[in-house]
């Protein structure tokens, strides 16, 4: 299947005007709902931190039948369409965010949309309602990636579980691009993702039923977070390729993302082999006592594990928040270790993993520790932080 690009003004319209030709279109019922489910997609691809203003606008394509809605900030875009009453066919921009909150805030019934050549507004009525937003020059709206790329099936339960449980891992730092990526690989019959911010990683592996595509791309963590809403309910996910993006398909929905390049760390090279003591610990018990030391444990306050004889004590402390301190049975024999991490990313690892226990690997307090859970093939590594005293 190809993906083909639509930017172009759709045949019977003519773009006679700063902000479109005639448009006219009515949806009710599951298309009014459709159309509501598909803005706030839509909405998620605008930009609103940006001086161009046409990038938070979505723009609204109507053809036979259907409504087109499309928007991009120039990193991520997505095309999806919704069946309406088409009268008119035509296209306009609107401003996302507006358009998509008067859509919310209709009157139960039938909403009618209609934008007249030559006029600066499109038209909104429900029942008694009646409004008019003013639209954005249409033919300013940025030409959409133009992909013909071969598109693979993958099963979207195990692209979705996938994408969870390594994504938080990510980096935000838009300065260091190739670890705002999740490193996504496809090899025979397993499907592998890794992200890191240099202050952990994460790394899950995913057996497939089929073998999948061969491929191998840094995808950037917010748009496959966003495959996983369009995808929460989808069976399967189309999967394309090119040198420069990568294209998602899911049902009538299109969702497109720039390849960032770069090279990602080698995450074999990062994951320790050897380790001077393993402890088997039980997860939800675990997760509970980090939570709660977690909420006294400020940003720069380290969250303290030590490992004892049979035990394992979970604390931290800030002068200006006070001090916490929990005892955990644990099958933990040798030599006492105390080791200090992020309470966040900490928590965030252990939310990761699914199963009743998560084998804890530890080497010494300023080396790394490694969560891992190997019945469903996740890793989880981590650094320390020095602790004072």
């Amino acid at each position: 299947m190809d993906v083909e690009d639509t930017t172009e003004t759709m045949s019977g319209s003519e773009n006679t005007g700063a902000t479109g030709g005639e448009l006219s279109f009515a949806c009710e019922g599951e298309n009014r709902q459709a159309l509501l489910n598909a803005l706030t997609a839509a909405l998620r691809a605008t930009s609103s931190r940006t001086s161009v203003q046409v990038l938070s606008g979505i723009r609204i394509s109507a053809r036979p039948g259907a409504i087109e809605l499309a928007a991009t900030d120039m990193d991520l875009s997505l095309r999806t369409t919704v069946a309406a009453d088409v009268r008119v066919e035509g296209e306009v921009l609107v401003p996302g965010k507006l358009f998509t909150d008067v859509v919310r805030e209709l009157p139960p019934g039938a909403a009618a949309f209609t934008h007249h050549d030559g006029e600066g507004s499109l038209a909104v009525a429900a029942g008694s309602y009646a409004s008019r937003i003013n639209l954005y020059a249409v033919e300013d709206f940025p030409r959409l990636p133009a992909t013909t790329i071969p598109l693979h099936r993958v099963p979207a339960a195990a692209l979705r579980e996938t994408i969870d449980r390594v994504s938080r891992a990510a980096s935000r730092d838009e300065s260091r691009p190739v670890l705002t990526g999740i490193l996504v690989r496809f090899e025979g019959t397993t499907l592998s993702m890794a992200a890191t911010d240099s202050y952990r990683l994460s790394l899950k592996e995913t057996e497939l039923a089929e073998a999948g595509p061969s491929l191998e791309a840094i995808i950037p963590a917010r748009a496959l977070q966003e495959l996983t809403r369009l995808a929460a309910t989808a069976d399967e996910v189309g999967l394309g390729v090119s040198d420069n993006h990568v294209v998602f398909q899911v049902g009538e929905t299109w969702l497109t993302t720039r390849r960032i390049d770069g090279t990602f760390p080698d995450v074999q090279k990062l994951l320790p082999e050897t380790f001077r003591a393993e402890v088997e610990l039980p997860r939800a018990e675990l997760l509970e006592a980090v939570r709660r030391a977690g909420l006294l444990a400020l940003r720069n306050t380290p969250l303290r594990l030590r490992f004892a004889e049979g035990e394992l004590t979970v604390s931290a402390q800030s002068q200006d928040v006070g001090e916490t301190r929990e005892t955990l049975p644990v099958a933990f024999t040798g030599d006492a270790l105390e080791i200090g991490f992020n309470a966040d990313f900490l928590r965030d690892g252990l939310e990761s993993v699914t199963g009743e226990t998560v084998r804890f690997r530890l080497i010494e307090p300023l080396r790394p520790g490694l969560l891992v859970s190997e019945s469903d093939r996740f890793w989880y590594l981590i650094m320390p932080i020095r602790l004072a005293g």
